[in-house]
């Protein structure tokens, strides 16, 4: 049975990679932080009691600006597989907290690496790497972008993530070790937070759908991403560690549109036709620099990988408006 790691276990994306490894027949171990509050609704569904015998998922309280709790986890757990997919993962927040987030999203980074390689050097075990890397590196490099596209990144989360992904090389190259960066454009879900901006947008419309709240106070309706479905891109992430040599991918759609684009599609789901008259324009949600445009040029994923998405752009809003309708008893 294989065995394992996964940082942001209790996020969008390590929920959905926990439930998809599972059903693979992995030992799943979660690396979790200490919280004064319950932080793991996103896998209540997948949770095991610790007194259960034969579990396959198991929780650790670990932090990615800690390196000895890191270390202590791999020699413990000795995982054929490590999925980083924690970090300070709010691009806006970057802006406002920027040394936490390179601490934690570039140096966590740098941490897991030389913990894996002081492992794989007095054991001989190997480990498996993957690095969520982020579209956010490229930032104001031009439309569409692969893995030869230069990185220009627009903010400080950009900057730790373009860190992380040199990291991941230098170690690959340096030590031989299996460590590969998916290079994921936006992807999203019911399960993605509340403070995104897609998210922020779906449940604001069910709000205002069920009365309980008059406008959306977003920032720039003009900027355009590539959005996917998460539960297919975390397929892509797996995927990545079971080809016969390391190497990077960027995974997305090959789409482009624009956040004012979402909210229509958003509104019009919800029977809502007017809906500027419930957008308000905040400025404090404007970002210092901004990333116009991405695009995903997928063609290394579909060859190499065998992977593409399935769920489109309208497919994609739909699904999430309706989630949050339903949570708030609206159709």
């Amino acid at each position: 049975m294989k065995k394992a790691i996964i940082t942001g276990i209790t996020g969008q994306d390590g929920s959905y990679l926990a439930e998809l490894i599972l059903e693979k027949g992995y030992e799943v171990h979660g690396i979790i932080r200490r919280a004064s509050t319950f932080n793991t609704s996103r896998i209540e569904h997948i949770y095991q009691d610790p007194h259960e015998e034969g579990r396959k998922l198991h929780l650790h309280y670990g932090d990615l600006s800690d390196a000895e709790s890191i270390r202590k986890l791999i020699y413990k757990i000795q995982p054929d597989e490590f999925y980083n997919i924690g970090a300070q993962s709010h691009v806006r927040v970057s802006f406002d907290i920027p040394e936490y987030t390179a601490n934690v999203t570039g140096l966590g980074v740098l941490r897991i690496l030389e913990a894996i390689r002081d492992f794989q050097e007095h054991t001989g075990k190997k480990i498996k790497f993957y690095q969520a890397s982020s579209s956010e590196m490229f930032g104001s490099t031009p439309p569409p972008q692969n893995e030869e596209s230069v990185f220009h990144p627009r903010s400080p989360y950009g900057c730790a993530k373009v860190f992380a992904y040199h990291t991941v090389r230098n170690y690959r190259e340096a030590y031989g070790i299996f460590a590969c960066n998916g290079i994921l454009f936006n992807h999203e879900s019911s399960r993605r937070g509340e403070t995104f901006v897609t998210r922020k947008i779906t449940r604001g419309v069910a709000r205002i759908k069920a009365g309980l709240d008059k406008k959306i106070y977003l920032g720039n309706l003009d900027a355009r991403r590539d959005w996917g479905y998460a539960p297919e891109y975390v397929e892509a992430m797996w995927l990545m560690l079971q080809q016969p040599a390391p190497d990077d991918y960027v995974i997305g759609t090959g789409e482009s549109h624009s956040v004012g684009e979402f909210v229509e599609v958003a509104f019009r789901r919800a029977g809502i036709e007017n809906w500027r008259d419930y957008v308000g324009i905040d400025p404090c949600y404007y970002r210092p620099a901004e990333v116009e445009s991405l695009i995903a040029d997928i063609r290394k994923a579909k060859e190499k990988l065998g992977w593409s998405p399935k769920t489109d752009f309208q497919e994609l809003v739909k699904i999430m408006t309706e989630h949050d309708l339903k949570n708030y008893g609206v159709k």
